[in-house]
């Protein structure tokens, strides 16, 4: 097992045990003894208010030419063991509706910018963000194997603050996310059900899709991985079906037109952006997998080819079979394309796998927001009663909580919702880089199952391009969606201090799982193991 060399102070004399106090031949035993009791009571005060961190290391030692050794990370996975565990093929589907979900809102990519940047931003962009951002999630959650995710790496390295300010971004953006799939569904329907276009119709249609989803939700994340391989199977068959027919009609010269001087680049970028993100969340439902170590890293691989071939290959269809008019290519016009290509049946059969589509990434997006709220409260950083389970092992009050934002900001236009989520998502990745460099600089030979081959100038350098690709989308945003953003995050900063005073007075309840390993004080002197 890989260990992180500790220094530690000067030994103790031969046979003291950590933490004792020598009596001064001058004071009396019974003195002495209160004094330790005493000593013994303070210790323990202050380590119920120590940070959540500490107990996000797992000291272990051992002996090899005296040397002490810390194992980061390996911690028992909070997961109750009468539930079933999500194994590969589910979780590689949950990925895949994590992230995509198919080509349904990537149209707006060819109105931005025409086809040739459209197929070519698919083709580069996963190389300077997607593939980064998994073998980071890969790295970072077989290190820390547990519900939270993300959440417990910024914890790690840099604090519970900025852990809670991690959790608190990367929820928010999921609940806004998750509030883009009921509008797009009902995109999709509303060329062959022109009421739900708007008005009354279109509200009673969010909120009883985002009933029926919650409920799913509820029911346990080994359904919702099942349902979702099925959803995944029935989305991307038709698009298969398209390519086929398209055949007779493509003109590959068609795929080259570009016009460098009619690129709408916040579009293009926030498109893809959003398109390409979100491979992290999945790390919040390390606890509830089977062997993550394993089957987390090989399920990250699979998803990002069936991610990528999933948008290349419909815009290779849609942009070479008829004639560009870059207006038309919005959300929904997929369907309309497949009418051209196929027939009506075609076009049906499009709008059904639009439709389950959303369904799938919405019951895979409420799962991780829901278990990463679960995860917070395990670690102290929420009140216990998110960390509280239904008798379907899902975390009932997460999932009220993330089905309340989305019908809170379903009202949001489609491309309002990505601007918005994409900012706050920035900042939360921001954070991540920062504690995947902190961690693999402070303690490079940590248990790692799985490792980025790149040394610790090599992760440096991998974080550099998605970082400048960061800043840009940033710096496009609209000053409504920065404003709208800049508060989120100022609530967030305020609210984690706000909490730590709720605690203080005991109006609620804060606990740490007792399923989660707690710091081992070593039995050297000096030693202070906890990552700071």
């Amino acid at each position: 097992m890989e260990a992180i060399k500790e220094a530690s102070g000067e030994p103790q004399a031969s046979g003291q045990p950590s933490g004792a106090y020598i009596t001064p031949p001058d004071q009396p035993a019974s003195a002495s003894q209160t004094v330790v009791d005493k000593q013994h009571q303070s210790c323990e005060e202050d380590e119920k208010l120590r940070h959540t961190t500490n107990r996000l290391v797992s000291v272990a030692m051992g002996q090899y030419d005296s040397t002490e050794y810390i194992n980061i990370g390996e911690v028992q996975t909070p997961r109750l063991d009468n539930f079933k565990k999500v194994s590969v093929l589910p979780l590689i589907f949950l990925i895949f509706y994590e992230v995509s979900g198919g080509p349904f809102g990537v149209e707006d990519s060819v109105q931005a910018a025409g086809p040739f940047l459209a197929l070519l931003g698919f083709l580069v962009f996963p190389f300077i963000w997607s593939i980064p951002e998994a073998l980071i999630t890969a790295e970072m959650g077989t290190m820390f194997p547990e519900n939270g995710g993300y959440v417990v790496w910024v914890a790690a390295a840099l604090g519970p603050y900025w852990g809670f300010q991690q959790g608190w971004m990367k929820w928010l953006s999921g609940v806004i996310d998750n509030a883009l799939y009921p509008v797009l569904f009902l995109d999709y329907l509303k060329s062959a059900i022109p009421a739900l276009g708007g008005g009354l119709p279109r509200i009673i249609a969010v909120l009883a899709l985002t009933l029926v989803l919650t409920y799913m939700n509820y029911r346990g994340l080994t359904i919702v991985g099942w349902v979702a391989v099925l959803l995944g199977v029935f989305s991307i068959l038709p698009f298969v079906v398209m390519g086929l027919v398209s055949i007779p009609k493509l003109k590959p010269s068609r795929w080259f037109v570009v016009n460098m001087h009619d690129v709408d680049w916040n579009l293009y970028l926030n498109t893809l952006f959003w398109n390409l993100n979100y491979w992290d969340s999945i790390s919040t439902l390390a606890g509830e997998v089977d062997n993550p170590k394993k089957t987390l890293p090989k399920a990250l691989f699979y998803a990002l080819i069936l991610v990528v071939l999933g948008y290349f290959f419909p815009l290779l269809v849609g942009t070479g079979a008829l004639p560009l008019d870059r207006e038309l290519w919005t959300d929904g016009y997929f369907s309309d394309i497949a009418k051209m290509l196929g027939g009506v049946w075609l076009r049906w059969w499009i709008q059904a796998a639009a439709a389950m589509s959303n369904m799938g990434m919405f019951v895979a997006e409420m799962s991780s927001d829901s278990f990463q709220l679960l995860g917070m409260a395990e670690r102290g950083m929420l009140p216990e009663f998110f960390g509280k389970r239904s008798k379907y092992g899902t975390p009932l009050i997460g999932i009220l909580f993330s089905a309340s934002g989305v019908i809170l900001l379903s009202w949001l236009s489609f491309q309002e919702i990505v601007a918005a989520e994409n900012f706050l998502y920035c900042f939360g990745m921001i954070l991540e880089f920062i504690a995947f460099v902190r961690l693999r600089m402070k303690y490079p030979a940590a248990s790692r199952p799985y490792k980025i081959p790149v040394g610790t100038v090599g992760s440096v350098l991998m974080c550099i391009p998605p970082t400048i690709l960061i800043c840009v989308v940033l710096a496009l945003s609209s000053l409504k969606v920065a404003v709208i953003s800049l508060v989120a995050v100022l609530i967030g900063l305020v609210m984690q201090p706000g909490l730590k005073y709720v605690e203080k007075r005991r109006w609620l309840k804060f606990s740490i799982s007792s399923e989660l390993d707690d710091l081992h004080v070593s039995d050297h002197h000096s030693t202070d193991s906890s990552i700071r």
